[in-house]
């Protein structure tokens, strides 16, 4: 790989540190984690001190059909997590965007989210 490359990967990995290290989801309260690729959105909600994923949803999804990443795409995902969290009894938790700006996508997603039930 050349290096421009790898200082990318370097500095992606490194912001997504910065936000991380002051995040810690506990049972009563998970990390709510937010992935973005080229075509896709995900969300997870994690419990740290256990290591396991709680709930889980994507535009990948096959009840996502149809929708992919776009502030469409990204609106449903935040309403389907809330959803599912309610389904597990998790009302509150730590939002956690990663390497990305909170603007766009990632925002849209928050705030369907929270309209839909989730505190954070």
């Amino acid at each position: 790989m050349s290096c421009k490359l790898l200082n990318r990967k370097k500095t992606r990995r490194n912001r997504a540190m910065r936000v991380r290290k002051r995040l810690r989801g506990t049972a009563s309260k998970p990390r709510l984690s937010v992935t973005k690729s080229l075509r896709h959105i995900g969300v997870q909600i994690i419990d740290d001190e256990l290591g396991v994923t709680l709930v889980s949803f994507s535009t990948f999804s096959k009840e996502a059909k149809g929708h992919k990443k776009s502030k469409e795409g990204a609106r449903f995902v935040g309403e389907k997590i809330a959803e599912l969290a309610k389904k597990k009894n998790i009302s509150t938790v730590v939002f956690d965007r990663g390497r990305f700006k909170y603007h766009g996508l990632i925002a849209e997603l928050a705030d369907a989210a929270r309209e839909n039930g989730l505190k954070f």
